[in-house]
């Protein structure tokens, strides 16, 4: 390959990128990019058991955060779960009203009238309508634990559904454990549904059971069930958990599948080892360029919020976000970041050892000083902080980084620049 032409506009330096991601890619079956992101940070993430509720104050941040990225729309709680819950929908709620916000409300509940009835109430002192998404166990080991037939599943199911429509209530309804259910029980109780007044189907991998495979049957047959039952116009939802670390790949397969709308969580957080993680979602959307014109700049800032909020630390090699992502102490890595950067070039800086670009999320690439640093991370490490550099200087600390077995703090390299 030849060497890159020094003319070329910094934006070129993706064509420097051999995709095999791209070839003979398969179009999206359905629907061409248009989808919709769907948030269950403050709902069933808050279901993990080591996370915090947080005050309603955080909750607003959290949602307006959520605004800002371009998520559609988010589960806001339970109001049947209590008082607390109840008023933290309620302002939550009126939040979208009052802040003119895009992001759109939901709430998930039992598929009994107890539990929609708060929703209603909601709706009325809020004024803005909320998706119900009622919820109820689909699955034979579920109704085997449960000892629920298939006729109690389909009658509570259009009851609840019933008084939602009733209410004047947009209805969701979600079959826990679709992925491990019977096609003949699902098409009976989808067909129910949407004769009730059902205006979109949410399939869950409730248990992280589903592989991609999984996922492309699941959503094809649903699809195709909706098309031969006239009824094209019901959305379909793909809500993912990752016990098997499928989560994120599950959703995006679900979308160029045939699902119109995705659920994740922040950070992933939810019951077990969590929900699929909706900002890695938004990331990988974003790199294949299905994104449009949502702003993810603030999706560092949403993280750092709901990690500060819920008690959930981010791991330090988490993707995009984590305390390492684009941070390197390797000679031979640190040293193609810095020739990029010597060209004046920041794009493919981004790109030479990295598979994301960092600037498009609000990072940038961090050279360290470590026992496998060369004299070029000392020299960049130097210049970044306006610290005058001469070869005695760049010894001292690169000797100081070759004793030691880790990464040097920025207080134990500029000791060694005080020491001069």
């Amino acid at each position: 390959m030849s060497a890159r032409p020094q003319n070329l506009p910094a934006a070129s330096a993706a064509e420097y990128v051999y995709d095999w991601n791209t070839v003979a890619r398969r179009a999206p079956v359905v629907l061409n990019g248009r989808f919709e992101l769907h948030d269950e940070t403050l709902r069933d993430g808050l279901q993990n058991p080591s996370v915090t509720d947080p005050p309603i104050a955080d909750k607003l941040e959290i949602l307006r955060l959520l605004d800002d990225v371009g998520v559609d729309t988010c589960d806001v709680g339970l109001p049947g779960a209590g008082q607390r819950a109840f008023d933290d929908v309620l302002r939550l709620c009126r939040e979208m009203v009052e802040g003119k916000l895009h992001i759109r409300p939901t709430c998930a509940g039992r598929t009994l009238v107890q539990d929609i009835e708060p929703m209603a109430r909601v709706t009325q002192a809020a004024g803005i309508p909320i998706e119900v998404m009622t919820f109820i166990g689909s699955s034979p080991i579920r109704a085997l634990a449960e000892d629920w037939s298939v006729e109690l599943i389909r009658k509570r199911s259009v009851e609840a559904i019933s008084f939602a429509v009733k209410e004047g209530l947009p209805v969701n309804y979600v079959t826990e454990d679709t992925t491990r259910s019977d096609p003949r029980v699902l098409y009976e109780l989808f067909k129910s549904a949407i004769e009730a007044g059902a205006q979109r189907l949410t399939l869950c991998d409730t248990v992280g059971h589903v592989t991609p495979d999984g996922v492309k049957n699941l959503v094809t047959w649903t699809r195709n069930l909706l098309e031969a039952i006239g009824a094209k116009h019901v959305g379909i939802d793909w809500h993912g958990h990752n016990d098997r670390g499928l989560g994120v790949v599950n959703s995006i397969w679900a979308i160029e599948h045939g699902a119109d709308r995705v659920h994740g969580a922040i950070l992933g957080v939810g019951e077990r080892v969590g929900n699929a993680s909706l900002d890695q979602i938004i990331v990988n959307l974003k790199l294949i360029g299905e994104l449009g014109d949502r702003d993810v700049s603030k999706l560092g800032a949403l993280c750092d919020k709901v990690s500060k909020s819920l008690g959930m630390p981010i791991p330090i090699n988490y993707p995009v976000v984590g305390r390492d992502a684009f941070r390197t102490g390797t000679g031979v890595h640190a040293s193609a970041i810095i020739k990029a950067l010597e060209k004046g070039d920041k794009d493919l800086a981004d790109r030479v050892y990295s598979g994301v670009p960092a600037g498009a999320f609000g990072r940038e690439q961090e050279i360290e000083i470590g026992p496998m640093s060369g004299a070029s991370n000392v020299t960049f490490w130097l210049k970044y902080r306006g610290i005058a550099s001469s070869p005695e200087l760049v010894s001292a600390i690169l000797a100081e980084a070759k004793k030691s077995n880790r990464t040097l703090t920025d207080d134990e390299i500029r000791s060694v620049v005080r020491r001069g």
